[in-house]
């Protein structure tokens, strides 16, 4: 059973950018092709503005998966719905979960309401919270988070129609991060990233601010100077940044709810798609009978956190909206000339280069002083 309080299609709060590892988990799942039909245009090669020059790379593919996608999560959301119910879910749209049901130390089910309010009780082996950052499943189990860093910025986008064609990049400014990218039908989206600290003058007037950051980019005026905003601009300050445990007697968490990071690099679907496969993995293995449940999914959070920490480390000190050190900045002067690792460098962002390992300060002064 698969309930939300939302109807869908709906729309949340999201940047929607799925890297290579994520839409490789859409092609497994055989929902790629229908994500890209959606008018939603695939592409590989980004790049990172300095301001003295650019570093443009082509991201590689992982597990088949070439693709870059941003689709809008209006159209997301409900191919992933869809595809739930063609498996055999039963899905329940408008239901407003309001409790969690136990016995015995045990989570038992759910209690909730569904559009015509009355109030019911459902039985479960397991009940897995999907329900994302300020989850209602980890607080009624009271998951304790860990591994927290501060908040540190506070984000806003926009939608726009009329820009014209460049490359999706991240461009970096003084106190500000602003990132565009194609989507649906045409738009491009916008994000900009702004220090926490900004959120309560930042929220008083959000497009004036937003539209400032832009300004700030000399590769983006010649883009936008057609473009029309089509929407009111979204954004928020509550991006924490922390885990929580994934998993007790009867309960699990996935996807925001059980780890959730600053999006300055866009890796919270992505994240979200490969921890639901291997959370699926662990429940089918525990369900079956294969292994008892809660060994299964004691593995489940030991690989989550093992593959999430180094990127939730770097996803953090990236937010700082610090300038880049020396050492930083000669690793990236010598990306300039160093095609193989500048892609290698993007491909830490899609999953197909593993960021411990890239980051290493060896590694980072063997390309910093000319090797290949």
């Amino acid at each position: 059973m698969l309930v939300d309080r939302a109807r869908f299609p709906s729309d949340t709060i999201s940047t929607h950018y799925i890297w290579q590892h994520g839409t490789a988990c859409l092609k497994r799942w055989g929902l790629l092709d229908r994500v890209l039909a959606t008018n939603c245009p695939p592409f590989r090669t980004i790049g990172l503005d300095l301001g003295a020059f650019q570093l443009i790379g082509d991201t590689p593919a992982v597990d088949g998966a070439a693709e870059i996608c941003v689709p809008r999560r209006t159209v997301l959301d409900k191919i992933l719905l869809d595809a739930a119910a063609d498996a055999g879910a039963e899905v329940r749209e408008g239901f407003t979960v309001t409790g969690l049901t136990s016995s015995d130390g045990r989570i038992t089910g759910i209690r909730g309401r569904g559009p015509d309010a009355t109030e019911v009780e459902e039985s479960a082996r397991i009940v897995i919270g999907a329900d994302g950052r300020n989850s209602s499943v980890a607080a009624a189990v009271a998951a304790t988070e860990y591994a927290v860093r501060p908040t540190l910025t506070c984000g806003y986008y926009a939608y726009w129609s009329g820009v014209s064609p460049h490359i999706p990049a991240i461009h970096p400014q003084p106190r500000r991060v602003v990132i565009t990218f194609p989507t649906n039908d045409g738009l491009t989206i916008t994000y900009v990233a702004f220090p926490r600290d900004e959120f309560r003058e930042v929220r008083s007037d959000p497009e004036r601010h937003l539209v400032d950051a832009l300004r700030l980019v000399a590769e983006l005026e010649q883009p936008f100077r057609g473009a029309t905003r089509i929407e009111r601009v979204r954004g928020t300050g509550d991006l924490r940044n922390f885990f929580r445990p994934a998993y007790g007697n009867g309960w699990a968490l996935v996807g925001d709810a059980g780890y959730h990071k600053d999006p300055i690099i866009a890796q919270g679907i992505s994240d979200a798609f490969r921890s639901a496969e291997w959370l699926a993995e662990a429940v089918h293995t525990g369900l079956s009978g294969a292994r008892p449940l809660n060994d299964a999914l004691a593995d489940y959070q030991r690989l989550r956190d093992e593959q999430f920490t180094p990127m939730y480390e770097l996803s953090c000190n990236l937010a700082t909206l610090e300038p880049p050190s020396p050492e930083m900045s000669a690793f990236y002067n010598a990306l300039r000339t160093n095609s193989i690792e500048r892609n290698r460098f993007f491909g830490t962002l899609a999953g197909a280069v593993p960021v411990h390992e890239y980051y290493a300060p060896a590694n980072l002064q063997r390309i910093a002083s000319g090797g290949h």
